[in-house]
């Protein structure tokens, strides 16, 4: 049962091209690398935040 329904979990192309299509449509072209940037920058502040709150941890034990 779950072989069956394993193809239907994976996008296709035309998806991933309609869900592109959108984003680009409400953000516009000009948004789209500015977000990119303010999520990368998100991720690299919880791998920071991350990275000395397991320091911390190891230096207390």
């Amino acid at each position: 049962m779950i072989i069956y329904i394993l193809p239907l979990a994976i996008p296709g192309i035309g998806s991933i091209a309609l869900i592109v299509g959108g984003i680009v449509f409400l953000f516009g072209a000009k948004k789209i690398p500015e977000l990119m940037k303010g999520i990368g920058g998100g991720i690299k502040e919880f791998k920071k935040a991350s990275k000395e709150e397991t320091e911390e941890e190891t230096k207390e034990k």
